[in-house]
């Protein structure tokens, strides 16, 4: 056991000092030890791409596949914890950490969240509620079960599929056929969702410790262009009480599942006031950028927190605040931006904080950083945002 480590009747503790394992070498890895490292620690990931966001601010980056063991070995060997940045985690490599090092989230958050079937039937054992579903194993039941949904509803892989990707809305019973034939290739199951006439979208982000300690961040409402993210807005633009309740079911699904570390909660909320959870992601998640500037803690810092199994930090918002998404094609407009006076820059009350991922190739809607846009009011946010032209191109 490392200096770094001690143990008490709450689980082990890894103090400042030790080094965390990071499999995965993206945005999220490198936001997360940009935060880590302020606290002490040091860092290792592991990534198959060569300087990779991650890799640029970590002590070491293990250039190899995730399902290469024995990269997976050497990382388990440099860390006293190890934690993922996203959830398609090769399973034998997911074995081998959990037998050779201290993976505090384990395998079945992972063996849950990576399936969405299993995922859906988790947070009904939770007690919230999901949309309507039904698991398709041929174009005769996908016919039946859109005939009893009514349309438009929403095919979906049971495993993989991101930003949009590994679905199909369907809109009309001509279409069965097509949907069906198209996402088999897949080789997975499919399931089909009823569609929620939602209102809003809404996300919250939940911490846990070994020691059981729940906290939850201020609900966030996302707005998506081409199902990819494009603003988070928080305070949420709806009642007290429906962005609580948001905040208690998100805790309440990260006990049930036992979740250590962070788990994103996303969730359609219906006209009449009702919160149906569509997808949870085991880790720092894009809605949860916010925090970075607005909170007292970050989601990446409460993330080592936890899994580190310090006490967690207050989740309390500090100011409005929007965050908007940089993709690809927004990289030279801000870089414009950036460079002009500051009286150009920003509306007076208004401070716009720039995160760029270190990406070594920008491409049409890739996400390549954020900015968190702090203000009086989230409408100040939103009409910087509007005024400053860096998001005019969307498309």
């Amino acid at each position: 056991m490392s200096q770094a480590q001690n143990n008490n009747e709450t689980g082990k503790v890894i103090r400042p000092g030790g080094t965390i394992g990071v499999l995965g070498g993206g945005q999220l890895g490198r936001m997360l030890a940009l935060a880590g490292r302020a606290m002490g620690y040091r860092f290792v990931t592991l990534d198959p791409t060569p300087d990779a966001p991650c890799g640029q601010v970590a002590d070491r980056q293990i250039v190899a596949s995730y399902d290469d063991v024995e990269a997976a070995r050497a990382l388990a060997e440099q860390s006293d914890v190890i934690t993922y940045e996203f959830e398609n985690v090769d399973a034998d490599v997911t074995g081998l950490l959990m037998a050779e090092s201290y993976v505090p989230q384990g395998s079945q958050l992972l063996y849950t969240t990576q399936h969405r079937l299993r995922e859906k039937r988790a947070i009904e054992a939770a007690g919230v509620k999901v949309a309507p579903y039904a698991e398709i194993a041929s174009a005769e039941q996908l016919r039946e079960a859109v005939q009893r949904f009514g349309t438009p509803c929403v095919l979906k892989t049971a495993t993989g599929g991101y930003d949009g990707k590994g679905q199909w809305v369907i809109r009309s019973l001509d279409e069965v056929e097509e949907a069906f034939a198209t996402l088999s290739k897949a080789k997975t199951e499919l399931v089909l969702e009823q569609f929620i006439h939602f209102e809003k979208e809404l996300s919250v982000i939940a911490a846990r410790s070994p020691r059981g300690e729940v906290k939850a961040f201020p609900a966030a409402e996302n707005i998506h262009i081409n199902n990819i993210l494009h603003l988070s807005i928080v305070p949420a633009r709806t009642s007290e009480s429906i962005q609580q309740e948001a905040e208690r079911l998100a805790m309440r699904i990260a006990a049930s599942l036992n979740v250590i570390g962070l788990i994103a909660v996303e969730m359609f909320l219906t006209r009449d006031g009702q919160l149906f959870v569509n997808e949870l992601a085991p880790r720092p998640h894009n809605s949860g950028h916010y925090t970075m500037e607005a909170c007292a803690t970050s989601q990446f810092e409460q993330h080592v927190r936890a899994i580190c199994n310090l006490p967690l930090g207050s989740t309390e918002l500090l100011t409005p605040v929007v965050m908007v998404n940089v993709l690809g094609q927004h990289v030279e407009p801000l870089l414009d931006w950036i460079v002009k006076p500051e009286s150009e820059q920003v509306a007076p009350g208004v401070t716009a904080k720039v995160h760029l991922y270190g990406k070594s190739e920008s491409k049409h809607n890739r996400k390549m950083g954020h900015v968190n846009v702090l203000a009086g009011s989230t409408d100040a946010a939103m009409q910087w945002i509007e005024a400053s032209d860096i998001w005019k191109s969307n498309n």
